[in-house]
């Protein structure tokens, strides 16, 4: 079966390449700290950013999507340039910039869903609600670690995220379950 629904396609296509260069910013970034439970929480960030890629591949190949040549290459060089500077920029912005990354990604998967869903199709509710959650957790982890850094304030100001600030209407204290989940993330 093909879609009909050129954002959909459009938004698969970046999601797929984009995760890489997620999971090439986290090597960076877990590589780059010095606790050992940053590390390992980083590195399962990562190893979940693996996963989600693979999952949005599946959905692709389902519905015939080609992987974007242009996108892969784009987000390849994006991965590796942040894994590099997170050497050199020091603790507080890969933290920052991580969490305000993941706020972004949380509505790519629940916007899926509702495109999903306005073409009649259920099949993937779940996996998506999943990513999108889970997504949320990573910008949560994100921010617990900063949230009472000094720059936060400024950072929060000039780049629209922080502890007042984001990018998704999900709270994950009362988060609704998958089947009223289309109030997140409405434009």
């Amino acid at each position: 079966m093909e879609l009909n629904h050129h954002e959909l396609t459009k938004l698969l296509q970046q999601a797929y390449s984009a995760e890489k260069a997620a999971a090439f910013a986290y090597i960076g970034h877990a590589r780059s700290v010095k606790n050992k439970e940053e590390k390992i929480a980083i590195k399962q960030i990562e190893i979940d950013e693996w996963n989600h890629r693979a999952e949005v591949l599946k959905i692709m190949n389902l519905y015939k999507i080609p992987v974007s040549k242009w996108y892969e290459v784009r987000f390849y060089v994006i991965g590796k340039i942040i894994w590099y500077s997170c050497y050199i920029i020091g603790w507080f912005m890969p933290f920052y910039f991580a969490g305000r990354l993941e706020s972004g990604n949380v509505c790519e998967y629940f916007r899926m869903k509702q495109f999903f869903n306005s073409l009649g199709i259920k099949e993937h509710d779940a996996i998506l609600y999943g990513m999108g959650i889970k997504e949320k957790e990573h910008e949560v982890y994100f921010l617990e670690k900063i949230k009472d850094n000094k720059l936060l304030p400024f950072f929060e100001k000039l780049f629209s995220w922080g502890k007042n600030k984001g990018f998704n209407n999900i709270d994950l204290d009362k988060k609704y379950p998958m089947e009223e989940s289309d109030i997140y993330c409405k434009k």
